[in-house]
This record gives C-alpha cells, sequence and structure tokens, in this order.
C-alpha cells in the first residue's frame, strides 16, 4: 500500500510539472515570434514587461529573462535611433537589461545568445557617450561578439551584429559597406542552415539580415 502511495505521488508530482512546463512554453510560444517583428519603442517595452512577468513565475528558466533583456535593448537602440550621446535616456534601459542578463546567464553558462545581448548593451553604452566610453565598451563589445562567435560558430546572430557594425561605423573608424555586405551574406546562409532548439529559442534576425543586405544593394 506504501509503495502504491508513493507511485501515485509521483506520478501527480510529474503530472503536475508537465503541465506547468507545458503552460510555460505556451506563454512563451506566443511572446517569441514579436521579437523579431516589433517595431516601436512602446510595444518592446510591453514585450519585455511580458517576458519579465513569466520569468518571474518561473524563475528557473533562462529564456524569459534573456528576452526580457534583449527587447529592452531593442527599445532603446530606438530611443537613440541615428542619434548619439543619449547616455541619459539609454543607460538605465541598459542597466535593467544588465540586470535580467545576469539571471538568464545565472541559469545557462557559456551561451552564444546571451553573449550577443552582452554585445549589444555594451555597444549601447558606447553610442551612448562615445567619446568618453569609446576605450572602455568598444573592446567589452568586441569581447563579447568574439565570445559569442566562439561558442557557437553555426550561430547567426553574432554575424549580423558584426556586420551592422561595419554598416554603421565610419569607414575612418573601420566600417566598410563591402565588408558589411559580405558578412550579411553570411549571416543569411548561417540563418537559412540554422535549427533552433525549440519552439521558443531565438531565432530572432533573419528578416533584419535580408532588410540591411537590400537597403546596400
Amino acid at each position: 500500500m506504501k509503495r502504491q502511495l508513493l507511485l501515485l505521488a509521483s506520478f501527480l508530482l510529474t503530472m503536475t510539472a508537465f503541465s506547468q512546463s507545458e503552460k510555460y512554453t505556451k506563454a512563451m510560444e506566443q511572446l517569441v515570434p514579436a521579437v523579431d517583428t516589433t517595431r516601436s519603442i512602446d510595444g518592446l517595452t510591453n514585450l519585455s514587461n511580458s517576458f519579465q512577468r513569466i520569468a518571474d513565475a518561473e524563475k528557473n528558466q533562462w529564456l524569459p529573462y534573456y528576452y526580457a533583456a534583449l527587447t529592452q535593448v531593442n527599445a532603446a537602440y530606438m530611443i537613440g535611433m541615428g542619434q548619439m550621446g543619449m547616455a541619459d535616456k539609454t543607460d538605465p534601459i541598459a542597466d535593467k537589461a544588465e540586470q535580467l542578463l545576469t539571471k538568464a546567464e545565472t541559469l545557462s553558462k557559456d551561451n552564444s545568445e546571451i553573449y550577443c545581448v552582452k554585445k549589444m548593451i555594451a555597444s549601447l553604452r558606447l553610442i551612448g557617450d562615445p567619446q568618453n566610453r569609446y576605450m572602455t565598451y568598444g573592446p567589452a563589445a568586441a569581447e563579447a561578439l568574439a565570445t559569442a562567435k566562439s561558442l557557437n560558430p553555426a550561430n547567426p546572430r553574432p554575424t549580423l551584429l558584426e556586420a551592422q557594425d561595419k554598416l554603421f561605423t565610419p569607414e575612418q573608424f573601420g566600417g566598410s559597406k563591402t565588408e558589411a555586405k559580405a558578412l550579411l551574406e553570411e549571416a543569411i546562409k548561417k540563418f537559412e542552415a540554422f535549427k533552433p532548439e525549440s519552439t521558443i529559442h531565438p531565432a530572432w534576425g533573419l528578416s533584419t539580415a535580408q532588410y540591411f543586405l537590400s537597403e546596400i544593394k
């Protein structure tokens, strides 16, 4: 009888865990596609808040923290779009994104996707005050990008980020549209071959690469 009760308890715990896991996956599946299609500051901020709510509920899943950080950074880039020296507006967002990403990294070490967002945060801080921050955040961004590439050479997102750097950096500081074009073409090939681990793992970036490539042509 005791053994039967233990088996029943184990079964109920398994079913509860499965139900919670299924609920988590469905909630994430509703939000993840919007990461690649949301093009407004308010939309990205709301999306980040939604991921944070899932993260706060789950606590042991790195993906919601990762996406919450990523969408924060994307919102900040839109705030500073085409402008330098907006640290007063973008630094608080970078701070929040960094806190979220630290939680993600605690749950998933040596993760190429997390290092992509680290690179984006470092670049965000750099453009907030390029004159005073280049020597600090330029190397930090380059190091994070190199780590992202080394951790998963098949990941297309580090190549996309590198292409964007080449595209938007003035030629006198190392930018090159020719190199950007080659990197975008490489990124697109990687996107075509890349297989996300699941329906909720990172898959963003292909449409961005295609858009920038079309602008160069």
